[in-house]
């Protein structure tokens, strides 16, 4: 198996604020790029946890191969 690199981010900012969420953009070495789609995740601090850990989990069942 190949070594891989789980590329993410999160930032806590008020649910009422937030307009809308983009991708982020990512440079590989060979001059391409790559695209990581945001995801957004909203409750309290109980049920975001929560959910994160099931997408965590439904991530890696999309890649069985790793």
């Amino acid at each position: 198996m190949a070594k891989l690199a789980l590329i993410y981010g999160m930032r806590l900012l008020p649910a009422d604020e937030i307009e809308g969420v983009g991708e982020a953009e990512i440079k590989l070495k060979s001059g391409k790029t790559a695209h990581v789609t945001m995801h957004l995740i909203d409750g309290g601090e109980k049920e975001i946890r929560q959910q994160l850990e099931q997408s965590l989990d439904a991530f890696f069942e999309f890649y069985p191969e790793i």
